[in-house]
């Protein structure tokens, strides 16, 4: 029943990514570049969407805890805007996804490692990123948990453009039976700067630094020993949907 549970949700995952798969990020040549305002504007939008997603209560996995899992994050996004269709070389999709591999362990005084890999299908973007977390309350019967997190994610594969985020938040949840709801907020920067062609049919050096705040609230549910599913939504930009099938123990 266990195994039937979260092998219907990884396929129920794969389902929803495999429709609004990404086609390369690639600039086109020969063509006039986006301008500076654009530039910020592409990169806030998917600096927030690559950003780390948080899909995790905020206590601790302790000593001996592992989560592994399949997660899936994605957003529309406003094909009217000139810098998304010149970054999918004039075809952009009305909605990304981006599915990844995750991997969480648990360590001593309340400290958390993770890390993410995500390479989308026919396309040539990746993504690479990891994070640490400590416990301020472990939470318990009455009591709920609190956590800090910082995190830190990659584009890779994309030769036109070099992207990275950096993250910091506070998050708080609370178990009931198998449900533990929680809800946090932070803050990501984005780094970012043109390359290849796109850097070459400019006719200024396109690069960007900025400070976005996030938000999120999530719900873990586990009917099972070893078995989490988690549901989050991010607001950065706009509202980011992600969901994480795993094993946690």
């Amino acid at each position: 029943m266990k195994k039937t549970l979260l092998a219907g949700v990884l396929v129920a995952l794969a389902l929803a990514v495999s429709p609004a798969l990404a086609s390369d990020i690639k600039f086109p040549t020969g063509q006039p570049t986006i301008g500076q305002d654009d530039f910020k504007t592409l990169s806030k939008e998917l600096g927030a969407l690559i950003g780390f997603k948080n899909m995790a209560p905020a206590e601790p996995l302790g000593l001996t805890g592992f989560d592994v899992g399949l997660e899936v994050s994605g957003v529309g996004i406003d094909k009217n805007g000139s810098y998304w269709n010149s970054a999918f070389n004039n075809s952009a999709p009305s909605f990304l996804a981006f599915p990844k591999l995750r991997a969480r362990k648990g360590l001593p005084f309340g400290i958390d490692i993770g890390a993410m890999y995500s390479y989308v299908p026919d396309s040539n973007v990746k993504l690479y990123g990891g994070e640490i977390s400590k416990s301020i309350l472990d939470g318990g019967i009455v009591s709920p948990a609190v956590g800090v997190r910082a995190t830190y994610t990659k584009l890779a594969g994309v030769d036109d453009l070099s992207l990275q985020t950096y993250g910091i938040d506070a998050s708080i949840s609370k178990g009931l039976l198998f449900l533990t709801p929680y809800a946090g907020a932070g803050l990501l920067w984005v780094s970012s700067e043109a390359k290849g062609t796109l850097a070459a049919n400019s006719s200024v050096s396109l690069k960007n630094e900025q400070t976005l705040p996030r938000y999120f609230f999530g719900l873990k549910v586990s009917p099972f020993p070893l078995v989490g599913i988690t549901a989050e939504v991010e607001y950065a930009v706009r509202p980011i949907y992600s969901l994480k099938a795993a094993i946690s123990f």
